[in-house]
């Protein structure tokens, strides 16, 4: 394809992506890409023709054994000529060798199976204010549990409980996605011992909970209702695996209205994590 050619993706690149992604309705993080320079920061590339982006894809490693596919866009009037293609195949080779993951949108899933991807559960956004009728900050999420600003804990806790949930360890991404400025980070603590862990990001929609972890709904409650309040509007969007039938019921018990699914697939068999202690993932773009 003549004058078509494929880079990593510059500053300016990372800010465009951003907004074709929220053109596609997937809603990201204001902040999200500066996570993903310090995760990989050679994790994004972009396909220009004569120069002009036309379409992206992030292809982000972590540690030795894990890559996550997202942001796979074409901008719809380059659609349908091979483009995606090759950079599909760019953000697949630099993550050879390892499990890769992807949440798929429902029209890509049977390409996503074409190319080895399995199915593992869907994840669900859950969108709406959530009700007060249970948990709440510091109340309702179990004797002795505390809600805490995350940052108040030695960050090796964090990394450590974090690490129940996700295949490898991302310390550096963690201390960015817990910390960049705008975000809420709480952790629920008993005993000196870390139960639960949420963060609330500004999007240019519903502000987005991810991760959400807790050892049980009452905490899980209690985090996203903290969360909430600590946005402008109380609006949230949490993106629930449908492979946790407890965090599903919870939400919708707490009012929030499935919008939007995709299914998490990955190239071999799904990692092992604590998947009933897993509410609401990272990221639909970052895993």
């Amino acid at each position: 394809m003549t004058g078509f050619e494929i880079t990593g993706a510059s500053g300016a690149d990372m800010e465009l992506i951003r907004n074709w992604a929220d053109a596609e309705g997937w809603n990201p993080g204001d902040t999200d890409r500066f996570a993903f320079a310090v995760a990989d920061p050679a994790g994004f590339l972009v396909g220009r023709l004569h120069g002009e982006p036309v379409a992206c894809i992030s292809a982000v490693r972590y540690g030795t054994g894990f890559g996550f596919i997202g942001f796979y866009i074409v901008r719809p009037e380059f659609r349908g000529r091979g483009y995606g293609f090759q950079v599909w195949q760019a953000g697949m080779k630099r993550l050879d060798g390892r499990l890769v993951g992807l949440d798929g949108v429902v029209e890509q899933q049977d390409n996503y199976r074409r190319s080895g991807f399995l199915p593992a559960w869907n994840n669900v956004r859950h969108e709406g204010r959530p009700q007060p009728d249970r948990g709440g900050p510091g109340g309702g999420a179990g004797a002795g549990v505390e809600l805490v600003d995350a940052a108040s804990l030695p960050f090796e806790q964090l990394a450590g409980y974090d690490r129940r949930f996700f295949p490898e360890s991302r310390d550096g991404f963690l201390a960015a996605w817990t910390g960049l400025p705008g975000r809420t980070a709480l952790a629920a603590v008993r005993g000196g011992r870390v139960e639960g862990l949420g963060v609330v990001r500004p999007c240019s929609g519903a502000a987005r909970i991810g991760p959400l972890y807790a050892a049980g709904p009452d905490i899980a409650a209690a985090l996203l209702h903290g969360l909430a309040e600590r946005t402008p509007d109380g609006v949230v969007a949490v993106d629930v695996p449908d492979a946790n039938a407890g965090a599903t019921a919870l939400l919708a018990g707490l009012g929030m209205e499935p919008v939007f699914e995709a299914a998490r697939m990955y190239t071999g068999p799904a990692p092992r994590i604590d998947m009933a202690g897993l509410y609401g993932v990272t990221s639909l773009e970052l895993g």
